[in-house]
């Protein structure tokens, strides 16, 4: 018989960049019952659900919630934009910028990827996947595109594979230097309410997230933020789409209500994160994962193993990847980690399969958990004989201890 909790004492360490751990409160609110989702009450839980998004994507604009992964809110962020044929161009960070481009393909548009074009000795398979994106690349191509036919840029806010945190107002100023009219998608999946995200201000025209990541919920739920441009683009779109188009749904989300069954209990535990969120105030949430993050490479640095984002300017608050040498098995690694110490950690993917694991540092996470998920790794490197020039737990501490930050503050 399947056991879906096989940990047998104490408790799993999921410190992978996602999905991350949900607080008990989440877990409480998300077993009540199930409500009719035509009646009053419903109502009422669905307009606070979509007004509290409003201020965590910080927009005036409506917000679609989808029963889906992120992956679904990618192809409704294409399809609901795009035409069949239409040229999108997709600068890739990482892995799931590749997957999106993917996607592009798959539904019938022209991607075109950019990316950057240096060397790295350390991981040469993959030097693009060490760093965020260089706006001006996409300036000095969409310079080129003097009849417009680029419809969209296609951007990854954090890159979830790498570790990387682009600057997505310097990609929306690239794309007003040449006056192109492109829209600008950005996936911000791992990145909403754990980074600074200004969906406005930024002028995004879809932002595209999911529930969880630093939202802090289970998956299954994915959004799509939508600017006026967007809704307009929208009107003459002809990608084909039923289940993701925006106007039926933005129409019923006045009075609370979707055109479809939505999962309640997953709006439930949505509520809650929100009010969460909101106690905290952003900035602290912002603040509290910049800490976190930073004590992690902290860590890293002292083991004397290279961080997977090699600019220091574009480090993740979500997590860290972390290189092992190339005679180790990163994978082999984390599982040895997995069943000696109940830890999970995230896998390389893509390029970076067998050389690097990720360390989530997101959501509900303190001082003590990443503490304890750093001492599961040190001890890992060691049983696997990788040499370590110092000690990242006492890194570790002495940066917690050095910057009080969370419950001190």
């Amino acid at each position: 018989m399947l056991k879906l909790d096989s940990h047998p004492v104490g408790h799993h360490f999921l410190q992978i960049p996602g999905p991350s751990p949900v607080p008990d409160r989440i877990l409480r609110a998300m077993s009540l019952p199930t409500i009719d989702h035509r009646g009053p009450e419903f109502g009422m839980l669905g307009l606070k659900v979509l007004e509290g998004l409003q201020g965590i994507f910080r927009t005036k604009s409506p917000v679609v919630i989808y029963p889906a992964s992120g992956t679904g809110a990618w192809e409704a962020a294409l399809t609901n934009t795009l035409s069949p044929g239409d040229r999108v161009l997709m600068y890739e960070t990482g892995h799931f910028a590749s997957l999106w481009t993917q996607m592009a393909r798959r539904l019938g548009l022209v991607p075109e990827t950019v990316a950057w074009t240096g060397a790295d000795e350390i991981l040469p398979q993959a030097p693009h996947w060490r760093r965020g994106i260089d706006a001006d690349m996409i300036a000095a191509r969409l310079h080129t595109d003097t009849h417009h036919g680029i419809k969209a840029v296609c951007v990854v806010h954090n890159e979830t594979s790498t570790g990387a945190t682009s600057d997505i107002a310097a990609v929306r100023a690239a794309i007003d230097s040449v006056r192109h009219p492109a829209l600008l998608l950005v996936d911000s999946i791992s990145g909403l309410a754990c980074a600074d995200y200004r969906h406005d201000q930024w002028g995004v025209d879809v932002t595209i997230s999911g529930s969880q990541k630093g939202l802090m919920l289970p998956p299954g739920i994915s959004f799509n933020a939508v600017s006026a441009r967007a809704m307009e683009a929208a009107k003459s779109a002809s990608l084909p789409r039923s289940y993701w188009s925006w106007d039926e749904i933005i129409d019923l989300n006045k009075s609370g209500y979707w055109p479809y069954t939505p999962n309640t209990n997953l709006l439930y535990g949505l509520s809650e994160s929100l009010d969460m969120l909101q106690s905290e105030g952003l900035s602290r949430v912002f603040a509290r994962h910049q800490r976190w993050a930073a004590a992690v490479r902290a860590a890293v640095r002292a083991w004397g193993l290279p961080v997977q984002c090699v600019d220091p300017k574009v480090y993740s608050p979500v997590l860290t990847g972390v290189i092992t040498p190339p005679e180790v098995d990163a994978d082999a690694l984390r599982k040895l980690i997995f069943e000696r110490f109940d830890l999970s950690l995230g896998t390389g993917l893509g390029k970076l399969k067998g050389r690097m694991f990720r360390i989530g540092h997101l959501g509900n996470s303190n001082d003590l958990t990443l503490l304890a998920t750093l001492a599961g790794c040190e001890m890992g490197l060691k049983l696997m004989q990788v040499p370590l020039r110092g000690s990242g737990v006492q890194a570790a501490m002495e940066h917690f201890s050095a910057d009080p930050g969370g419950l001190a503050s």
